[in-house]
């Protein structure tokens, strides 16, 4: 008999995975959150300009420790699933494309619905399209995988540095380069219009975002090939054996990474404003970019190396379980904020600068967790995470944890 092809049973599953999921976000989610009382005309232009005290400091530091540093380690944990799931496949002798071709339209589905109805800052469609050209190089020996997802995430960051920097010389990167009359009228959309107002801007930004794919998708595509290897190399699966591999990371690539957006930070300040131009502060986010990903798998080591010790490995246990209901859990977290900030809700749009913002995002965080625990003790997966499943292997998963009756 075929071992059966179903999803992962919480037995099989990697807890170092789930907590560093978990971890991500977190990272996400305090990122998200400014631009939650933004309009998308002023994506780009870093932080906002006239923060002072305790909010310029939270500013600073959400710039240089988390702003895409948790996104790509989010990427890094997708690749790793996929290549996850494609070893279940082959061990139970299943057409794993079909299968992962599903997975990844229906998260298209669940992406623009999102980004529609909820938040037109979704990354799940960019994920999804990077997945389907993920298929096609699923067969690449490990370290093939590795140089190509590399170059992939390297070179399209090297290209935005070059590019940013050819920009600057131009024109001295004074800009403006956004649309002022346009932030404004979208500002007062957020702020105070009903929901279908604020649905159709929604929809407007969701559209001008997806011009970004272009770059966003090649992006994602390299950290989820790099991803693969870490899996399929045996770093994440056997940490221990692989001490080495980590505490490089962990130790040179992680400080190399954090350090680097630290001294641009630094250098050119955390917004357009501080650089003196927005063209300047383009160029300055381009290069964190460049050192997002040496900071970020620096951070998925050192959380590897963590989980190896035991008190490490029970603190991280105790975020782990949402990280099995992440989908679930991103997709509330959009819900709490436009409920909270956009006009059709309790219209809180700018009224909370990003110190309180970030208080915002723990306290959700640790509720988050909490009713995860609470929710898995019944049932064996989230409810997005159910349905995504369910499009997924094309039946319906049983939902109910084993033991108890509905």
């Amino acid at each position: 008999m075929q071992p059966s092809w179903a999803p992962v049973d919480v037995r099989e599953r990697l807890g170092l995975l789930d907590a560093t999921r978990a971890a991500a976000l977190l990272g996400i989610f305090v990122v998200n959150l400014e631009w939650f009382n933004r309009p998308w005309e002023a994506f780009g232009t870093g932080a906002r300009p006239d923060l002072a005290g305790a909010d310029a400091a939270v500013a600073w530091a959400v710039q240089v420790f988390v702003a895409g540093k948790a996104w790509v380690l989010f990427s890094l944990l997708f690749g790793i699933g996929f290549a996850l799931m494609q070893a279940r496949a082959e061990r139970a002798g299943r057409d794993f494309a079909a299968a992962y071709r599903r997975r990844a339209w229906s998260l298209l589905a669940i992406g623009l619905a999102h980004g529609v109805l909820l938040w037109p800052g979704d990354v799940l469609r960019s994920y999804a399209l990077a997945a389907l050209l993920m298929l096609g190089l699923r067969d690449w020996p490990p370290r093939l995988q590795r140089d190509l997802g590399l170059a992939l995430y390297l070179g399209i960051a090297g290209l935005s540095v070059a590019m940013t920097g050819l920009a600057l010389i131009g024109d001295g990167g004074r800009g403006p380069w956004q649309e002022p009359a346009a932030a404004a009228v979208s500002e007062r959309v957020y702020a105070t219009g009903g929901y279908l107002q604020v649905t159709a801007q929604r929809a407007r930004d969701l559209l001008r975002m997806m011009v970004g794919d272009i770059g966003l998708v090649p992006m994602a595509l390299g950290t989820f090939l790099v991803g693969s290897w870490l899996l399929r190399s045996g770093r994440i699966a056997e940490p221990g054996r692989h001490l080495r591999y980590h505490r490089r990371m962990a130790w040179v690539a992680m400080p190399v990474g954090l350090g680097g957006c630290a001294a641009i930070a630094l250098a050119f300040g955390t917004g357009g404003a501080q650089a003196g131009g927005e063209g300047r502060w383009l160029f300055a986010a381009s290069l964190q970019q460049f050192a997002a990903l040496p900071a970020a798998l620096g951070i998925l080591s050192a959380l590897s190396l963590l989980w190896l010790r035991p008190a490490g490995a029970r603190a991280l246990s105790a975020i782990a379980p949402a990280g099995r209901m992440a989908l679930t859990h991103y997709l509330l977290q959009s819900l709490l904020a436009s409920t909270l900030f956009y006009g059709y809700g309790f219209a809180l749009w700018g009224r909370l600068g990003p110190a309180a913002l970030l208080a915002l995002a723990l306290a959700t965080f640790a509720l988050q967790v909490l009713v995860s625990r609470w929710w898995l003790a019944c049932y064996r997966f989230g409810p997005a995470e159910w349905l995504w499943r369910w499009a997924t292997y094309g039946r319906r998963p049983p939902l109910r944890v084993r033991g108890r009756v509905d």
